[in-house]
């Protein structure tokens, strides 16, 4: 898969693009891009997404902007393993931001990426203010003749519309098995493990302390989770333990979120590796002991309990 952070050289060969954040990639994300490539493959075209870094609320409304379900590596990741040929990453600042709907199309879709079949949403919007819209874009291809547009409706499962909003709601309120049945898949954050203050291994249960670019992660708490290691030989593939993702109220006075994972029957050192976590089941909340004692004690049940998780599904 081909990764392009600007649209200032023409594009050669003819695109079949869809557009949006496609945050998460759930299924209703997947529907499009499953229908991109067919279009793609029919016409003999690349099949491209285009997406925005950062998120244009995130730049226009920070304070109001929704939390990230996926990082843009995350994102990139997935969408390699969907078969997507090309991504398109426009810088959204304010220059991207001023420009007209109808530059939009003619300079950036046409004349830069060659785009021949475009896939949006029924309420897609877009150019300066959101001018720009479904009729706009069917006007503009019926009228040059140039590119084909289709319209994608709403993705549904059992009656629920499958979404961001939803998804993020699921997993705030610790609906691990909601978020994977809109999802497709476990909900997960990925990141490479750093060194941390070791706290947990003095306490008689080592972690690996796992960086991850999620400013503000959908989900806090205590978890049963299964880790995949992608890139090193060395490791299991599959991995089962216990997840902390919170700020440690018991042995810290920081709102700073530490995503910090227990692996069962583990014992290597992995600095430096590359981890994907999937959240399966949420055990409980993140909460502040009056002693060391007492929270080694919920560790251990957390562990327990994590366990008879495991052995259960």
């Amino acid at each position: 898969m081909q990764v392009f952070r600007s649209t200032a050289t023409r594009n050669k060969n003819p695109l079949a693009l869809t557009i949006g954040n496609f945050d998460g990639v759930h299924l209703g994300h997947q529907a499009i891009l499953e229908r991109l490539k067919q279009a793609a493959n029919r016409l003999q075209l690349s099949a491209c997404i285009m997406i925005f870094e950062p998120h244009p609320r995130e730049f226009l409304t920070p304070n109001q902007s929704p939390t990230r379900l996926t990082s843009l590596r995350e994102k990139l990741e997935i969408f390699a393993e969907l078969g997507i040929d090309r991504v398109q990453i426009c810088h959204f600042n304010h220059s991207f931001a001023q420009i007209s709907a109808q530059s939009f199309i003619t300079d950036i879709l046409l004349k830069q990426l060659n785009v021949r079949w475009l896939l949006v949403g029924d309420d897609f919007r877009f150019g300066a203010k959101r001018m720009g819209d479904v009729s706009l874009l069917k006007a503009h291809s019926q009228q040059a003749n140039q590119f084909e547009v289709e319209v994608m409706a709403d993705f549904s499962i059992n009656h629920i519309r499958v979404s961001s909003t939803a998804i993020r709601e699921a997993l705030s309120a610790g609906n691990m098995v909601l978020a994977q049945q809109l999802l497709g898949r476990p909900y997960s954050m990925s990141g490479r493990i750093v060194n941390g203050e070791k706290l947990a291994k003095q306490l008689g249960f080592p972690t690996a302390n796992i960086h991850f670019k999620h400013n503000r992660p959908p989900l806090q708490g205590i978890f049963a989770v299964e880790v995949i290691s992608r890139a090193s030989s060395k490791l299991p593939k599959v991995m089962q333990g216990v997840a902390s993702l919170g700020v440690r109220p018991t042995t810290h006075n920081s709102n700073k979120l530490i995503l910090e994972v227990h692996l069962f029957d583990f014992d290597q050192e992995i600095y430096g590796q590359h981890l994907q976590v999937n959240f399966l089941h949420k055990l409980r909340d993140e909460e502040k002991y009056a002693d060391l004692e007492t929270l080694i004690e919920q560790i251990k049940q957390d562990i327990i309990n994590a366990k008879n998780y495991f052995r259960l599904h």
